[in-house]
């Protein structure tokens, strides 16, 4: 099992603490959903693959020529 880290607050710390102490759960305060979490983070490791695969090779020259104009101009 993966090591979580250590929240910097004290408190966040002391309740980690607590709960590990009485079995429960940590609570997680990031609000989100972890089955959508998961979906988005599959479809974010193959979207830009998904993505290059699609793009015809004159629209995939056109981006490299925009980001180049971008990176010069500065």
């Amino acid at each position: 099992m993966p090591k979580k880290k250590r929240p910097a607050d004290l408190n966040k710390l002391a309740a980690s603490i607590v709960a590990s102490a009485t079995g429960d759960e940590p609570i997680d305060d990031s609000g989100k959903n972890p089955h959508a979490v998961a979906l988005g983070r599959a479809g974010g490791l193959k979207g830009g693959k998904a993505r290059a695969k699609v793009l015809t090779s004159k629209r995939k020259s056109a981006i490299a020529k925009k980001a180049a104009r971008a990176r010069w101009k500065k």
